[in-house]
């Protein structure tokens, strides 16, 4: 088995989802009492919100490849950061550090490929929505996307995935909320919706809208077990 490392703690909600996840993966592919050689880095979600407020992606990123740097020395084979919107520096960082990170954007993408779809719905961080990063990957695959036009929606979804998902917090209110705006995305033409943070599956189910959903940190997890396994 392929050991790799995880750099999370943004947040630690879906970081934790992520070593479940890989764990049962390579459980119920190997049996017995096999699970995942995996290293994992924590960080202070604070301390990265306050540089992505402030748009300094260079702190972010000095803090990020420090991570990768000791998962590194401890015998990883790839990286897997586990959160969209640190895909931003997912390109630099692996010029960096000498070591592939297993895209998150890029791995759906060949999941919405494989479906057929071509117009789909991106929720996630503005940063995740409005910047390029992940929309180029798809772009890459034939693949259109579309985000929020109304301002306030992107602002909500931004807000809520710090001050609620993040802290593993989910209320009627706000699923709601994600709904209305998932669906509207559909009445626009998204054949599938995109849950571009990987804390939004709290708030969003398959069975809760009528399109193919594609949850980015289950995604990621079974791209990182086909690493393992490879």
């Amino acid at each position: 088995m392929r050991k790799i490392g995880l750099i999370g703690g943004i947040s630690w909600v879906s970081t934790s989802d992520y070593y479940k996840l890989i764990n049962q993966g390579i459980n119920e592919r190997m049996g017995g009492l096999n699970f995942s050689e995996c290293l994992i880095y924590s960080f202070n979600y604070a301390d990265i919100k306050k540089n992505n407020d402030n748009n300094d992606w260079d702190s972010t990123f000095e803090r990020l490849l420090k991570g990768c740097e000791f998962l590194k020395s401890g015998g990883a084979e790839a990286i897997v950061l586990c959160a969209n919107t640190m895909h931003f520096i997912a390109d630099k960082l692996e010029e960096a550090i000498g070591l592939p990170i297993i895209h998150i954007a890029t791995v759906t993408a060949v999941e919405i490929q494989k479906k057929g779809i071509k117009k789909v719905g991106l929720l996630g961080t503005k940063f995740t929505m409005e910047l390029d990063f992940f929309k180029d990957k798809l772009t890459a695959k034939g693949i259109e996307a579309i985000i929020p036009k109304n301002q306030e929606d992107k602002d909500f979804i931004h807000a809520t995935v710090f001050e609620e998902l993040g802290r593993g917090l989910v209320t009627p209110e706000t699923k709601k909320r994600y709904l209305e705006i998932a669906n509207q995305l559909i009445k626009e033409g998204a054949e599938g919706i995109i849950l571009g943070c990987t804390e939004i599956p709290l708030v969003i189910k398959p069975q809760d809208i009528s399109v193919p959903i594609f949850d980015t940190a289950l995604i990621h997890s079974n791209a990182a077990i086909d690493f393992q396994l490879s």
